[in-house]
């Protein structure tokens, strides 16, 4: 059986709007897929359902169809989309009235039984404002597989949207583990779109990206795949675009899911020919008893205020602010005050801006009256009795709400998926085999380069890339040859990187060996609190700490220099 062409046309809620149309115009698919939800998603999506029960799915998925729709007919690309959010439902009537108006006959499905919210506390998750289990793909699959030509989800795992067309394509059953879990590979490098061609690219001066096209999975019959793009498109297709983004968001060499645990050790990639990476030998496992479950909740209100400290003095500058504030707070402080001073000011500097450095001040507080206008307006009113060359860089505001993302975990045989297509209700059942996730044995490390070394950054001979889950990071850093992997395996170290971060030296730190990848993947554990909607720290969602730490500076083996 010949290969499913599968496209992504979206990676974030917020992506590339004409992304739809581009990928249905610019060259052949037989599928194509949008993923809409991340975890920051689910929280804003359930504020709007607290205003309007109608919604609780992205409504940019809903105008890219009044195009999208009749093209993807036309052109017979099926659809399938996460872009239900907390109301799958929702969006499905939705579309079938868009096709209405539109004068197009459609079969339009969704899949649904993600939302808990209304089991949370019975299932010991608390009392959250969203809850949603992590589905997998068989639901998709099911409606597919009954001729639906849209189908859309709530929470799935963002690849399940590419695992669940080449299950149905090629008749896989719950027990094909390593095609599954190569499709659960191919799926992890399209579902963030433009990452996996060039986009966020630690060499990205290497190809023109100044518009990359989307990626496609070209899947085959034992779940061995190529990655390519539309030809004529924008930014490339290489081993390395393709490494820096299998390592986005992981952890260890056991990428568990749903359907099955894919073992992200186990395969290798080849440039098959100008844009097209193809990935073969992935194995697979069966999946974990539980299903992890996304848990927003709203914390509370926080707000900031950002001094911006000229010419000298930096230090006392900021320390004269801060003990001003902290006598305006009084003995009603808010409940978490953090200061943060960013050192952007150059000695000597010909440009006032490169004179001055940025005092953050960021709090909160269940109260929202406490970091209102009272938190703001105080740090306005000290304007002509502080330090010299005072101002900030916004007048003063309100509070504003703040969410709290946390992950929880259910057994599986607890969560009842349900196809619906034609008004049909299809119940998909659990998996009937789990295995529990245990941690792989690091592999031997190669032997040690050696020579003469020079002290230079890390980031001229390696790329890297870091993302969140939840309140957690991770740094995935690669390098191009064996020769550098020999270096890489060995002087990148937990305490090495610790040095080189060292924000992150008083937190848990856990390194994850990829021979495969000449990768190593750091997980960070609570460098970002209480995740991405909590704000905790500058960067919230660790996007750049990659490019942080390529920016630091290694003994580094001249040969490789």
């Amino acid at each position: 059986m010949s290969a499913i062409r599968i496209g992504n046309a979206s990676g974030f809620y917020g992506d590339r709007f004409a992304a739809v149309r581009e990928m249905l115009t610019d060259g052949p698919l037989d599928v194509l897929t949008g993923d809409y939800l991340a975890e920051l998603t689910m929280l804003i999506l359930g504020r709007d359902r607290m205003k309007d029960p109608r919604l609780g799915y992205a409504k940019t998925f809903l105008r890219q169809m009044e195009e999208g729709l009749g093209l993807a007919l036309d052109r017979g690309v099926k659809i399938v989309a996460n872009a239900g959010g907390l109301n799958p439902a929702g969006l499905a009537d939705a579309l079938r009235e868009l096709a209405s108006r539109l004068g197009l006959t459609v079969r339009i499905a969704h899949v649904e039984g993600d939302d808990l919210l209304d089991r949370a506390a019975e299932l010991g998750l608390g009392t959250p404002l969203t809850a949603n289990a992590y589905l997998g793909a068989w639901g998709i699959a099911e409606c597919l597989r009954a001729g639906a030509d849209v189908v859309v989800t709530g929470r799935v795992t963002d690849a399940s949207v590419i695992v669940g067309p080449a299950a149905a394509h090629f008749g896989w059953t719950p027990t094909s583990y390593d095609a599954l879990a190569g499709a659960v590979v191919a799926g992890h490098v399209i579902e963030c779109g433009a990452q996996a061609t060039g986009g966020n690219y630690a060499f990205f001066s290497r190809h023109d990206i100044r518009r990359p096209g989307f990626p496609i999975a070209e899947i085959e019959a034992d779940g061995s795949s190529v990655i390519t793009k539309h030809p004529g498109t924008g930014g490339a297709v290489t081993v390395g675009t393709v490494t820096a983004q299998l390592l986005y968001e992981i952890s260890g060499a056991r990428y568990a899911g749903p359907d099955v645990t894919a073992r992200f050790d186990s395969f290798s990639l080849s440039q098959e020919d100008t844009d097209r990476v193809r990935i073969s030998g992935v194995r697979g496992e069966a999946p974990p008893p539980t299903l992890k479950v996304s848990l927003n909740t709203l914390g509370g209100f926080r707000n900031e205020m950002v001094f911006v400290l000229t010419g000298l003095d930096i230090e006392a500058k900021a320390a004269l602010v801060e003990q001003q504030m902290a006598d305006a707070f009084g003995d009603r402080p808010p409940a978490e005050v953090r200061w943060t001073l960013a050192r952007t000011d150059h000695a000597d500097a010909s440009v006032e801006e490169e004179a001055s450095a940025l005092l953050r001040c960021a709090v909160k507080d269940p109260d929202q009256k406490v970091v209102g206008r009272a938190f703001s307006s105080a740090a306005v009113e000290i304007a002509l009795a502080s330090y010299p060359g005072f101002h900030v860089t916004a007048p003063p505001g309100d509070a504003s709400p703040y969410g709290l993302f946390t992950p929880g975990f259910v057994d599986a045989k607890l969560v009842e998926q349900v196809a619906i297509v034609d008004g049909s209700r299809i119940a998909i059942p659990p998996a009937a085999e789990t295995l529990e996730l245990a941690p792989v044995a690091s592999p031997p490390l190669p032997a040690p380069l050696t020579g003469p070394t020079r002290l230079a950054p890390l980031g001229l001979v390696a790329g890297a890339r870091s993302g969140d889950k939840g309140g957690d990071a991770n740094v995935g850093v690669w390098v191009e040859t064996d020769e550098a992997w020999r270096w890489l395996a060995n002087a990148l170290t937990v305490e090495e990187f610790q040095r080189l971060l060292p924000e992150t030296a008083s937190l848990p730190v856990t390194r994850h060996v990829l021979p495969n990848l000449r990768a190593l993947n750091f997980v960070v554990t609570g460098l970002l609190g209480d995740g991405v909607a909590s704000q905790a720290r500058f960067d919230p969602q660790a996007k750049a700490v990659g490019e942080w730490l390529r920016a630091r500076h290694m003994d580094i083996p001249e040969v490789l220099l």
